[in-house]
């Protein structure tokens, strides 16, 4: 029978219950246990397809082709796996389900209720990852306690811990403990609030971990213990440092490891820390420095990119270097161009994924400065498609290329919609999605990087390179070094006459590991480091372990 760990938030949102959830399936993974995760989405959207970046973060892809909360990207680079759509539950999805069984008849003569109808399909749903062969399912609970969207939620653990009994469930709640300047006290007051609301419908936690800028004094610990009902060895402190991979380390030093196999009855298998220690002492271990400008639309809000950075810093710390990334809004360079000139300030140019118009004669513009002042570059899919047109515009002469994405009735559309989406009409989950393979062409730099003729990389894209313009682009220079299996689509471009410029259809941030890093994002950050060193050329990769 698996164990079942619920993580809930209280005071405000983004208080970094992902981080948590991600460090106790660490900590119980190194004692030799199997761990899944569910990240429970309370908003109304099916998915996180639909979501603006600004409002929501990063959309994560999985392998399956799921559109999911960014916490499962944190989940699959904590713990180096791989998780699917069943992962990420939502309002939207619950309810859907419970409606198509109604109008199927499923509920025949049954007024459809909140309870039992959909808490019962909530729990359905949380079962089916326990039922996948794992010892333990973090589920992660969105939002915090009292809002209302996350009622039936929390309602359904609740009845989990009835159904399934105390032995094989556990609460942690986390919380925001502030800091006040003016005193240097620490204000508990909002977390016994949240504790309370919890209470208020059925929940008592286990667990209380502090949320913090600074680890909380005896004080403070008492105190949580005290009006949380819990003993002091149950109350933790997650707070900042310098590398978020501490995280499990720092809460294992506090005891939480043996804390939670002892409350749940595992046992006390010993940790085996060795391997992520090697990991966080890379970080910790970077002896030159490289700047790296990221230029997007939605750098306000870098959990738009947070595959994007992460990807940058393990590759920034495998190779004995520390990243320093500059977020450039391109949207400001189409209003004041000699904001340009700042990239020469940058040992590498990189162009992530977006939608839509705004900032895109930006973007086009950063790439243009990267190809001809030769500056290391990687483009990651919309990146991918700004690189072409640029390369159509400034080297084939096309002045007009543009994207049908951009300008519907463009003359020169170098880059188009997908010929099979041009029938669809919904938005949500319809994008080619998910793993696909990819065939990379012999004696290429991907061929090089790669070290393979075929991979398998995890794509969210509707547009691709117009099959009309292949010709000409080719004559003039640029590489198509890796295909689709049919040869219908390019998925990645490269020039062989600078010095490192590579951009690619798929996303390879999603696959960057701590200790393993993708291959595209470690050469690019291979590549910056050489050109700042002054070496003539790029060499391949040598990791620092």
């Amino acid at each position: 029978m698996p164990k079942y760990i619920f993580v809930t938030g209280g005071v405000v949102s983004s208080v970094g219950k992902g981080t948590v959830a991600a460090s106790v399936g660490r900590i119980l993974s190194v004692r030799g246990l199997r761990v899944s995760f569910i990240k429970i989405d309370p908003y109304v959207n099916v998915d996180a397809g639909t979501l603006n970046p600004y409002s929501h973060g990063e959309v994560f892809v999985t392998d399956d082709g799921g559109e999911t909360d960014l916490d499962l990207g944190w989940y699959e680079r904590f713990l180096d796996i791989k998780t699917s759509r069943m992962h990420n539950i939502t309002t939207g999805q619950v309810y859907s389900e419970v409606i198509a069984r109604e109008r199927r008849g499923d509920y025949l003569g049954q007024c459809v209720q909140i309870v039992p109808h959909v808490t019962d399909e909530i729990k359905r749903r949380v079962r089916l990852v326990g039922e996948s062969g794992v010892d333990v399912v973090v589920v992660e609970i969105g939002g915090t306690a009292g809002d209302i969207e996350g009622q039936p939620f929390l309602e359904a653990v609740r009845q989990m811990r009835l159904e399934e009994g105390y032995d094989n469930t556990l609460f942690i709640h986390v919380a925001l403990v502030p800091r006040l300047k003016s005193t240097g006290e620490f204000k508990t007051k909002a977390l016994q609030h949240s504790v309370n609301e919890l209470r208020r419908i059925g929940i008592q936690p286990d667990i209380i971990v502090a949320r913090s800028e600074q680890k909380i004094d005896d004080s403070s610990k008492r105190k949580i213990a005290l009006f949380g009902t819990l003993p002091e060895s149950a109350v933790f402190c997650s707070y900042d440092v310098e590398c978020v991979y501490e995280v499990p380390l720092i809460l294992e030093e506090q005891g939480m490891g043996d804390y939670i196999v002892e409350r749940l009855r595992i046992g006390n298998p010993r940790p085996e820390w060795g391997e992520w220690k090697r990991v966080v002492n890379l970080f910790k271990k970077t002896d030159k420095n490289v700047r790296i400008a990221v230029c997007g639309k939605y750098t306000k809000l870098t959990d738009a990119y947070v595959s994007v950075k992460e990807a940058l810093i393990h590759a920034g710390v495998n190779l004995g270097a520390r990243v320093e990334i500059g977020w450039v809004e391109t949207e400001d360079i189409e209003k004041e161009p000699e904001k340009l000139r700042m990239l020469s300030e940058y040992d590498g140019i990189l162009v992530p994924g977006g939608f839509g118009k705004r900032g895109t004669e930006g973007k086009i513009e950063c790439i243009r400065y990267a190809r001809e002042h030769d500056i290391p570059f990687l483009g990651i899919c919309f990146g991918m498609q700004m690189a072409v047109i640029e390369f159509a515009r400034n080297v084939c002469g096309i002045e007009r290329a543009c994207s049908t994405e951009i300008e519907p009735e463009t003359p020169d559309p170098v880059i188009d919609l997908l010929p099979e989406q041009k029938m669809i009409d919904e938005k949500g989950g319809t994008m080619r999605l998910g793993a696909l393979p990819i065939h990379i062409k012999e004696g290429t730099l991907a061929h090089r990087l790669y070290g393979s003729t075929l991979i398998y990389e995890r794509h969210r894209h509707r547009y691709e390179i117009n099959h009309n313009y292949w010709e000409t682009l080719q004559r003039h220079g640029l590489v198509f070094s890796g295909l689709s299996p049919d040869g219908r689509r390019v998925e990645i471009i490269e020039l062989p006459s600078r010095f490192y410029f590579l951009a690619t259809q798929f996303h390879p941030e999603y696959l960057s590991r701590p200790n393993r890093p993708e291959p595209a994002y470690l050469g690019f950050v291979k590549a910056a480091l050489d050109k700042r060193m002054g070496l003539e050329k790029f060499e391949l990769p040598q990791l620092v372990v």
